[in-house]
């Protein structure tokens, strides 16, 4: 039985009453907890300040003209660069220059005086680091020493999640289509509990990753799932916004880990509380049922009816009859039954130059979106003035960029809000350039109307991207866009380390991306109150033709996200 026949149960049942309510803010709220690990390595990988640790018992420290009794005073008092280097006497006498990387005992002399021209023996880090604890009591990077020569280590960290996102879209998207929504869900979120307390009690690096690559891959899939769950217990008249705004509590996550590093500044006492956000859900995702969609494409129409009759309970309207549907649907009144879906490959994606050039366009726009998405948030630590603020500000930012796209995608049509925020995006890219460092206050705010825009522009990409393409490829080109995506979240990361070449090196690749993909958005149909099409010929037919006909997002995502959960997956 198709998808599209069971719509008449919300007719009866209601498209979003008590019980939808109920069930989204249980599946909405551990979206909150994905938020969360998706950017806790904000603070997790902290690297603050640091300097070789001498090879003995400190008596006097000097840096530059000022002494202190105790190394550690110096973090407390000056600000140590690179270049810059503190001097310190043993209590066997020695006399040690500390950089941060490596350190150099002078030769002959005795008396502590800061400049000397004699000769030095370097000497590398044996004996460890000395870091700066005002701000962070430990972090990851402290507790194993991920600095200097195993600095890459540490950046890492990020990368390495994000591949495990991208990983656990294809298992679980794979396994919900076959196990079943609820079953899932549980196991998703089993695992982001158990690995995300498992991380905050590793005994080395490696053990860590190893811990938040799983932690990664079951945050994936429950993104990937609960979307397709939301979508089958919500009716075609709420499910644009609902699904939409799934985003938004992803957000709420991103406040959360601001929040949370403001106060709490132990790594494993930070990932602790962090994952104790997921227990509320683990307390009542019991009461979650299997959706009547996948039920009944199992043939279980008994615990399907089940269900349906409790929704109709809980929101106090009338229960429809199961059979009545599925004897018109074999009677070819409300549709004929599907017949076997056939296998489509990557390359019908490329079925001639225009339809070629369209999926291109499309994955270079959802490359840019997650790149974007990802670079604003983990770069917003690096703005000057408060850290936590900034971050708290860029998980702000991002409802208000949801509602803008849900009121405008249907008034003034899908590629000009999609041109518009990708386009604005380069230009706030641009303003971040030109703003002196020091007004940290302006930069906060054009990085986030940057957010903004780039925010817009990735919540749109999902249904836009639907409705460009027929039906036989329409689960294939989504999957393939958000794989796309995924990918620029991996490489968000390290687009942020390419500061060190040049401060605004971030900007100017995000900036440059969006600039040409919003250019190359132009390019792309409109979709506004155009019908879906079946196949390529009425594809090429609805793409040159300007008339204007009747249909609705909502049915996008009824063709969409209902039929596959592994190719059409909404992963943030």
């Amino acid at each position: 039985m198709g998808s599209s026949n069971l719509e008449p149960i919300f007719d009866s049942v209601g498209h979003f009453g008590r019980y939808q309510i109920f069930l989204y803010f249980i599946c909405a709220f551990q979206n909150i907890s994905c938020g969360i690990h998706y950017l806790a390595s904000v603070f997790l990988s902290v690297s603050p300040q640091h300097t070789c640790r001498p090879p003995g018992n400190v008596s006097q420290a000097l840096f530059q003209d000022l002494s202190a009794w105790q190394l550690e005073d110096i973090w407390t008092q000056f600000s140590v660069g690179r270049e810059d280097y503190i001097l310190v006497q043993l209590q066997n006498g020695e006399i040690w220059e500390l950089t941060s990387c490596q350190r150099f005992r002078r030769d002959g002399q005795s008396s502590l005086d800061y400049e000397y021209s004699g000769q030095k023996s370097s000497f590398p880090c044996l004996d460890g680091y000395i870091y700066d604890r005002s701000k962070w009591l430990s972090t990851v990077v402290t507790q194993w020493d991920l600095v200097c020569n195993r600095e890459w280590f540490g950046r890492l960290i990020q990368p390495t999640f994000m591949f495990g996102v991208l990983l656990g879209a294809v298992i679980f998207g794979y396994l919900s289509d076959r196990a079943g929504r609820r079953l899932v869900l549980w196991a998703t979120n089993t695992g982001v509990f158990l690995f995300g307390i498992a991380a905050a009690f590793t005994f080395d690096y490696y053990s860590f990753i190893v811990a938040r690559f799983l932690l990664a891959i079951s945050a994936s899939g429950y993104l990937v799932v609960v979307f397709v769950y939301v979508t089958e217990f919500v009716g075609m008249k709420s499910r644009t916004w609902a699904s939409i705004h799934l985003h938004s509590f992803f957000a709420f996550g991103t406040m959360v880990v601001a929040l949370t590093g403001y106060f709490v500044r132990t790594w494993w006492i930070y990932q602790i509380v962090l994952s104790s956000v997921t227990v509320p859900f683990i307390l009542c995702c019991w009461m979650l049922p299997e959706t009547p969609f996948w039920l009944i494409s199992g043939g279980k129409y008994e615990e399907a009816q089940k269900v349906i009759d409790m929704m109709a309970k809980w929101n106090r309207t009338r229960s429809c009859k199961l059979s009545e549907l599925l004897s018109l649907d074999h009677d070819g009144s409300a549709g004929n039954k599907p017949s076997q879906a056939e296998k489509h490959t990557l390359s019908e994606l490329f079925y001639d130059w225009s339809i070629g050039t369209r999926t291109l366009i499309l994955w270079l726009i959802w490359f840019t979106g997650c790149l974007g998405f990802y670079t604003f948030s983990l770069n917003s630590v690096h703005l000057g003035g408060s850290e936590y603020l900034n971050l708290f500000l860029m998980g702000v930012v991002d409802i208000p960029a949801y509602v803008f796209v849900c009121l405008g995608m249907d008034r003034v049509g899908r590629r000009n809000i999609l041109i518009f925020s990708l386009l604005s995006s380069a230009v706030t890219n641009g303003v971040i350039m030109v703003i002196p460092k020091e007004y940290h206050f302006w930069l906060v705010v054009a990085t986030m109307a940057g957010k903004f825009f780039i925010g817009a522009a990735f919540g749109l990409i999902y249904l836009y991207t639907a409705e460009l393409y027929p039906t036989i490829v329409r689960s294939l080109a989504v999957g393939s866009g958000s794989t796309v995506g995924r990918v620029g979240s991996i490489v968000a990361p390290l687009c942020i380390y390419l500061s060190s070449v040049w401060i605004f090196m971030p900007q100017l690749l995000v900036g440059t991306l969006a600039l040409m993909s919003g250019g190359l958005t132009f390019l792309l149909p409109e979709t506004l109150r155009r019908p879906l099409t079946v196949t390529w010929e009425e594809t090429e037919k609805e793409s040159s033709s300007g008339k204007l006909l009747s249909t609705t997002s909502n049915t996008v995502l009824e063709n969409t996200a209902v039929r596959s959960s592994e190719d059409s997956s909404l992963n943030t």
